[in-house]
């Protein structure tokens, strides 16, 4: 089964269109026969993992004492597999290692971190491609402004590792079409 990280903010409360398009694009990707991977906590994570489990999907929540010691979180209730970390940063390399491909929905600065370290694994490790997809208008401004500015530093090829869409049926049909389950 592939696994697929999906990258996203911890503020989405249930209810929330962000909350519903996370579930939705969890709910896509389990009955796709994709397994989910998060960062298995609240939010845009908790959402993923509902939307998962709730159609049979696996779901994979990669969790980290470093955060538990300063927020009082545990895994969201719809994780079955926890994959735990000690640190933030062997988190993040575990989310970007361990998958077959990565979604972001909008979130923070750590989703554009997170973003922007799974792109550069992919320009420093070409043989194994993934594909990187960036859901809505923000991430579609954020990285056309970058590339527009300082496109001349990345290379075309490194240009298309990235793919933007505008919302969670785009992502799931473009992961379809480069990755089938």
């Amino acid at each position: 089964m592939k696994t697929i990280t999906v990258f996203g903010g911890s503020k989405p409360l249930a209810g929330s269109t962000a909350y519903q398009d996370a579930q939705r694009l969890g709910s896509l990707l389990g009955s796709g026969g994709y397994a989910v991977q998060t960062g298995g906590y609240i939010g845009t994570m908790e959402a993923i993992s509902r939307g998962a489990a709730e159609v049979g999907g696996h779901v994979i929540g990669v969790t980290c004492d470093e955060i538990e010691s300063w927020r009082p979180v545990k895994p969201n209730q719809w994780v079955r597999e926890e994959r735990r970390s000690p640190t933030l940063r062997e988190r993040l390399f575990v989310l970007i290692d361990n998958c077959d491909g990565a979604i972001a929905l909008p979130g923070g600065i750590g989703t554009l971190a997170e973003i922007i370290l799974t792109w550069a694994q992919l320009q420093i490790n070409p043989e194994q491609p993934k594909p990187l997809i960036v859901i809505g208008p923000g991430w579609d401004e954020t990285i056309q402004g970058f590339l527009s500015q300082l496109g001349e530093y990345v290379p075309a090829v490194d240009q298309a590792r990235i793919t933007m869409v505008p919302d969670v049926e785009s992502a799931f049909s473009t992961l379809q079409k480069v990755l089938p389950s």
